[in-house]
This record gives structure tokens, C-alpha cells and sequence, in this order.
């Protein structure tokens, strides 16, 4: 074993895994930086983040593992080592192990870079996320086995650039258009979901909330998916006859229908809200996941300023509560708005901005006007960044807001915390006396005038 991670390709396998990993991170400004979905804000954020990156680093290893099976047919030792008395398999073994060793360290590395910050930005402190990351680091050493089996039984100066694109074909496919199903919202809007078969991929969805996770039964199913996969390449590598290479290929066909079996059909049923982490945390009427538990303090403060300040002006009409939003619900869909509890996403670009008193405005005028645009898109018909639980509410658009009495609601302008009274609405059709909020132009809070920030 010394030996194989001394001269073989596993130690410059796990080099490039993960010095690729940590510069496609820190040299992209992309949405693994941003808000409360940011990798190295929350745990399972975490996992998931470093997952999406299998979209090239799986196809890498599979490459790098074909180039490691080339080793004896380029050595032109094959027939030599034949005639020795030590069984294949452990040849096999020792070369597939010294492989396994090195691209699971760096995975496992990768990881730990991201956790270091992310004990530093969170208090909620789980180990849900586990999964997620161990599943990972198997598709590594799954595809590199594989890699090298298929090397071996190949053995052409073709196969590790061949086999490193159709792998890299495979993970953009699952999840383009084989492992996406056409659908349209609530709205009418075309989407698409992901659909049994992209599980099959490594690689996962780029994370949209950070309280929703994989499920167990997806976990299950690609970890029976993966075991087929390393089981193949391991038998590739010990086959000498083309009789039991293609045997080999069993373990990766039964892999693949029993996880098919496993895994969910239901988008719904593949990612799910992680109800620990949804858990609510309150101090008093304001109440916030326990993901979010640190900003539970300061919060609570200017919440409670906020409802008082709307009790004043609205009266009996006014919210009693604030809570943050905990709700998952289907791309597209109208989110539906409670009378009694301003319900607030920390993503939202209002509450995000402000700091200080800012935030009392804020919770105002997220209380006053709450946004109606449908789950993951704005009013100018683009798909916003934020995904399964989070729209614009902001936008210049004209939606259904079910909760307040089932009238259309224009936002004219984008809610200003800063000054009370440059936000206006316009309604049209039927009002309803019970159930509904008045739809009129938002009162400034009592003893405020327009120009009080």
C-alpha cells in the first residue's frame, strides 16, 4: 500500500481533486458565497455545496482512475504479473485501496475547510449533514474504481480522455434534460423538476434553502447505486477473460435497478425541509429557526418595536407575531401570507439590507406589504437566485395574494424602511370584510411622519 501511494496516480489524484475544489470555490463569486445558503454558513449548506462540485470532480476521477488501470498495459507487465502467485484480487485491492485512501482524504479535506468557517458563523451544530458528505466522497472512490477497471479491460491511450468526457456528459444530463421533467406552476409558468433518474448523478442541486436536505431514501438508494458502480470496476480489474468481464457487469446493472427501487420519484420526496433545523426559537412573539438562533437577540428587539409601532396604527388589524418563514413550497406556487405574524426570510433583499434601526422599517414593511410574487420568480418573469422557499417581494409585479381576501395587490414601488409613506398599493375587485387586510395605501406608524427614518 505504501508503495502504490508512493509511485502510482492516487496521491496526484486527491492533489487535483481538491486544489481544483477549493479554487473553483474561492475564485468564482457565485451563490456558495451568498446569504444563509452560503457553504460556509450552515452545515448542511455545507454538504451540499461541496456536493454540487461532483459535477466535474466525479468525471475527473473516473479519468484519473482509467489513467491508474493503463499502468501495467503501458508497463507491458501484464502477462508477468499473471504468473506470479499472488492472487489478482490483491493486487486489485491494494491499487484500488491506495486510490480510495487519497480521494477520500481530499474530499474529506475539502470539507474541512468548509467546516472550520462554518463553526465560526453558526450555533445549530447537528449531524444530519453526514450523510450528505460521506455519499460524497463514496461517488469519488466509486468512479475512480470504476475508472480503472474500465482502463484495464480498454487499455487504448483513448480510454481515460473518452471516459472522463462521457462521465462529464452524464452528470450535465441528469441534470438537464434526462433528469429533468417538464412541468408547469400553479401560475402557468414552464419549469422543470428533477425526476427519479437524476439521483443516479452525483452530484445534487444547487442549494436554494438552507433548511431543506436530501432524504434517507435518497441516501440509501445512491449509496446501493455507487457500491454497483465500485463492485463493477473492482471485478473489471480483476477479470482476466472477456467471459468475466462481462460478468463484471452485473453488480453495476443490479446496482442500478435496486436503487431505482429506493430512490424517490416524488421531488417532494427527494429534497425535504430538515425538520430539526426548522424547529422555532423564540423570545416572545419573535421567533426565528435554529439555524438562525444567533440573530434571535437582536431580532427580537427591533420585532417587538415593529409590532408595537403597527398595533398603534392598524390596531385590531395589526400582526401580533414575527416569524421566520419556515415554508417549502413548489417552484412557481403564490406563498400564501398569515394576518397575525409578519413572516420574514433573511434573504430577502429588505430585511438582508438593513442594519440597526433599519430593521424595525423593515419588519413594517414586510407587515404592511408582503410580497405576492410566485416561489423563485420575479414580477419581470426571470428566475430569481434564491429557489425552493424564497421570492421577490419587491417587484413591480400584480399576483394573487390568497391570504388578504383574494384580490389582486400591485406593488407600485419596492418598500422603502428608510421613510414611512413612500410605498403605495392600488386594488382591484371585490374586498372582503372578513378574513382580509384592507387593501389602502400603508398608514405611518403613530407619533412618525414621512420624513422619520
Amino acid at each position: 500500500m505504501r508503495t502504490e501511494l508512493k509511485r502510482s496516480v492516487a496521491p496526484w489524484a486527491g492533489a487535483v481533486v481538491l486544489t481544483s475544489a477549493l479554487a473553483f470555490l474561492y475564485l468564482v463569486d457565485a451563490e456558495w458565497w451568498r446569504g444563509t445558503t452560503a457553504w460556509t454558513a450552515q452545515w448542511t449548506s455545507l454538504a451540499l455545496w461541496t456536493r454540487t462540485l461532483l459535477f466535474y470532480l466525479w468525471p475527473l476521477a473516473v479519468g484519473l482512475g482509467a489513467l491508474q488501470g493503463l499502468r501495467d498495459h503501458r508497463s507491458k507487465i501484464s502477462e508477468l504479473l499473471t504468473t506470479t502467485s499472488r492472487p489478482a484480487w490483491h493486487r486489485a485491492a491494494t491499487l484500488a485501496g491506495a486510490m480510495a485512501i487519497t480521494l477520500a482524504s481530499a474530499f474529506a479535506l475539502l470539507v474541512l475547510v468548509g467546516a472550520v468557517q462554518v463553526l465560526a458563523n453558526t450555533e445549530y451544530t447537528h449531524l444530519g449533514w453526514l450523510p450528505i458528505s460521506l455519499v460524497g466522497a463514496l461517488s469519488l472512490v466509486a468512479g475512480a474504481v470504476l475508472g480503472m477497471g474500465v482502463g484495464r479491460a480498454l487499455p487504448s491511450a483513448l480510454t481515460p480522455p473518452l471516459l472522463t468526457m462521457g462521465a462529464f456528459a452524464f452528470t450535465a444530463l441528469m441534470h438537464m434534460s434526462l433528469g429533468r421533467t417538464e412541468t408547469d406552476t400553479a401560475t402557468g409558468v414552464p419549469s422543470t423538476e428533477p425526476n427519479q433518474v437524476s439521483l443516479l448523478s452525483p452530484a445534487v442541486d444547487e442549494v436554494r434553502d438552507a433548511l431543506v436536505t436530501l432524504s434517507a431514501s435518497v441516501h440509501i438508494g445512491q449509496t446501493i447505486w455507487l457500491l454497483g458502480l465500485a463492485a463493477t470496476g473492482f471485478a473489471l480489474l480483476v477479470a482476466a477473460t472477456p467471459r468475466t468481464r462481462l460478468l463484471a457487469l452485473t453488480p453495476v446493472l443490479a446496482g442500478a435497478a435496486v436503487a431505482l427501487l429506493v430512490l424517490p420519484s416524488d421531488p417532494r420526496r427527494m429534497y425535504v425541509l430538515d425538520k430539526a433545523a426548522a424547529e422555532l426559537v423564540c423570545d416572545g412573539p419573535v421567533c426565528v429557526t435554529r439555524t438562525q438562533q444567533a440573530r434571535l437577540t437582536d431580532l427580537a428587539r427591533h420585532g417587538k418595536k415593529a409590532l408595537r409601532l403597527l398595533h398603534g396604527a392598524l390596531g385590531s388589524q395589526a400582526p401580533v407575531s414575527v416569524r421566520e418563514n419556515t415554508a417549502v413550497l413548489p417552484e412557481g406556487s403564490t406563498p400564501r401570507w398569515s394576518r397575525k405574524t409578519v413572516l420574514i426570510d433573511f434573504d430577502d433583499d429588505i430585511v438582508a439590507a438593513a442594519k440597526g434601526g433599519e430593521l424595525t422599517w423593515a419588519l413594517i414593511a414586510k407587515g404592511m406589504v408582503p410580497g405576492c410574487s410566485p416561489v423563485g420568480w420575479s414580477g419581470t418573469g426571470e428566475r430569481t437566485s434564491r429557489g425552493p422557499s424564497r421570492w421577490a417581494g419587491s417587484s413591480a409585479t400584480s399576483r394573487r395574494c390568497p391570504a388578504r381576501g383574494h384580490r389582486t395587490c400591485a406593488a407600485r414601488s419596492t418598500p422603502r424602511p428608510a421613510r414611512c409613506g413612500r410605498t403605495s398599493r392600488r386594488c382591484h375587485g371585490p374586498s372582503s370584510s372578513r378574513g382580509s387586510t384592507r387593501c389602502a395605501p400603508p398608514r405611518c406608524p403613530v407619533g412618525e411622519t414621512r420624513s422619520t427614518r
